[in-house]
C-alpha cells in the first residue's frame, strides 16, 4: 500500500529519491493553499492565507517514506495532513512532511534556496512562485 506525500523541498526530485531506495509512483505536480514556503538550515511551510506552496505529489510505500525522514537533519519534520489541488483541479488527502518550529523570519539559506530554485525550474513550476523561494 502506498501514501500520497506532497513534497515541497529538495525531495520533489523522483530521481533522487529513487537514489535513495525509494520507488516514488504517480509523481505529478501539485500545491497546498494556504501556506507559504519558509527556508531557513532546511524548507518548511507556514500558514500563509492567499498563498500557495507549489510542489510535488507522489505516492510512496511508509517503509519508505519512514527511511527518507529517518536521515539526518531530517528528525525535526513531522507529518501533517494536506489538501493538495493538482494540475487538473483535483483535490488529494496526502501526507506532508513539516518543521515542527520552521525557520524563524529573516533566517536564510542561499545555498539551499538556489538549489531549490534550480530544482523548481527542472520541474516546471510556476515562475512567479520560483522567484519567491528565497
Amino acid at each position: 500500500m502506498t501514501v500520497p506525500v506532497f513534497f515541497y523541498g529538495l525531495f520533489m526530485d523522483a530521481d533522487a529519491l529513487r537514489s535513495k531506495g525509494a520507488h516514488p509512483a504517480n509523481v505529478r505536480p501539485a500545491a497546498v493553499p494556504g501556506y507559504g514556503i519558509r527556508i531557513g538550515d532546511r524548507a518548511s511551510l507556514v500558514r500563509e492565507p492567499g498563498s500557495s506552496t507549489h510542489g510535488v505529489l507522489m505516492d510512496l510505500p511508509q517503509s519508505e517514506i519512514d527511511a527518507l525522514y529517518s536521515g539526518p537533519g531530517l528528525e525535526a519534520y513531522r507529518p501533517e495532513p494536506v489538501v493538495v489541488e493538482t494540475r487538473d483541479g483535483a483535490r488529494i488527502h496526502a501526507l506532508c512532511f513539516n518543521l515542527v518550529t520552521p525557520a524563524a523570519p529573516g533566517e536564510a539559506n542561499r545555498e539551499y534556496a538556489a538549489e531549490l530554485r534550480e530544482l523548481a525550474r527542472r520541474l516546471g513550476l510556476p515562475p512567479d512562485y520560483i522567484e519567491r523561494i528565497r
